[in-house]
């Protein structure tokens, strides 16, 4: 492997990888925020940290489940953006920027089409900067099937993934065993707040069949994904949700440079996220690691001050020798 990362030791367990990051202490980005109009009425939020100049690139970030700009691993991205004078914008999943969208309809793990709109907003204001985009957790699954999907007429031209759930059905049930459980638990409870919060709208309530007692009693991502996410999103059920949305079998038809970054013991994964060798496209590094948590990563520092792998990996593969090339 080209890329070799050593976590310390006093961060090898992969609970402290996921956790530590969280509550370490990021300097807060100043960001400028652009709203997007949808064509089914709704709206997402861009946050930019500093504009392109003409020619140089633009870093597209997408954050994972209930995340946003100000998640710790999108603050130290931004950071190492601004260190290298680079443009970098949050492409934020609908009502994850601080405020609820307007629709019963919220986003889901396959969600292309609003990347797609923010892609090529961004392509048409700034037609001389190469799109480059990294994606986390929920955000790199999206990114990883937007890059299979979309195939040569990608607008980005790299692409980096990072602890994606590429198949599904296996990540929501690894999510219900064990210390896992503990982030199933808190990540649900966010999406119930969500969902409550709609349920109390008249206009949005009818679009919803559901009542707050019911959400309620959605405790995994398997109840919550077959009764809110699958229906309210076009899907059948849970199952054809994890299928038509996994970005595992996406993987063999991307044509443009990505690098898919994945920690072997991962609390959100099973061995089911790792692509054979016979799933990979040419075009795709895939790097796979004994150790790193779920967006964790830490190879060094100390557990006040932490050091991490993912910042300069990410910024090396995207800014390599062709990220100038037009996508």
């Amino acid at each position: 492997m080209p890329n070799v990362f050593n976590p310390p030791w006093w961060a090898k367990s992969p609970h402290v990888q996921t956790i530590l990051p969280v509550f370490t202490k990021v300097a807060k980005p100043v960001l400028e925020r652009q709203r997007l109009e949808l064509p089914d009425g709704d709206f997402i939020d861009l946050d930019w940290q500093a504009r392109p100049q003409v020619g140089k690139p633009i870093v597209v970030i997408i954050h994972g489940l209930e995340g946003s700009a100000q998640s710790h691993y999108a603050r130290r991205i931004l950071q190492a953006c601004k260190e290298q004078e680079l443009a970098a914008v949050v492409h934020h999943h609908r009502s994850c920027s601080g405020e609820t969208n307007r629709l019963a309809r919220s986003y889901h793990s396959g969600d292309t089409d609003d990347l797609q709109f923010s892609l090529s907003l961004l392509q048409q204001t700034y037609p001389q900067s190469p799109l480059l985009a990294v994606g986390y957790s929920l955000g790199g699954n999206v990114l990883t099937k937007y890059q299979g999907e979309y195939q040569e007429h990608s607008l980005l031209s790299r692409a980096v993934v990072v602890s994606a759930p590429l198949q599904l059905s296996a990540c929501a049930k690894r999510l219900e065993n064990g210390f896992s459980k503990v982030y199933q638990s808190h990540l649900i409870k966010q999406l119930q707040h969500k969902v409550n919060q709609k349920l109390a709208d008249p206009d949005l309530a009818g679009a919803m069949a559901l009542s707050p007692m019911q959400v309620a009693n959605l405790n995994t991502f398997y109840d919550f994904d077959d009764k809110v996410t699958a229906p309210l999103h076009g899907f059948l059920g849970v199952e054809d949700y994890y299928t038509r949305a996994s970005g595992l079998p996406f993987i063999k038809c991307i044509t443009k440079p990505t690098l898919i970054l994945h920690a072997k013991d991962d609390p959100f994964m099973t061995d089911a996220v790792i692509p054979h060798s016979s799933q990979l496209s040419a075009h795709v590094e895939y790097e796979l690691h004994a150790h790193g948590g779920h967006v964790g990563f830490i190879e060094g520092g100390t557990p006040w001050k932490p050091r991490y792998y993912l910042e300069r990996r990410i910024l090396d593969f995207l800014l390599a020798n062709d990220a100038s090339a037009a996508p």
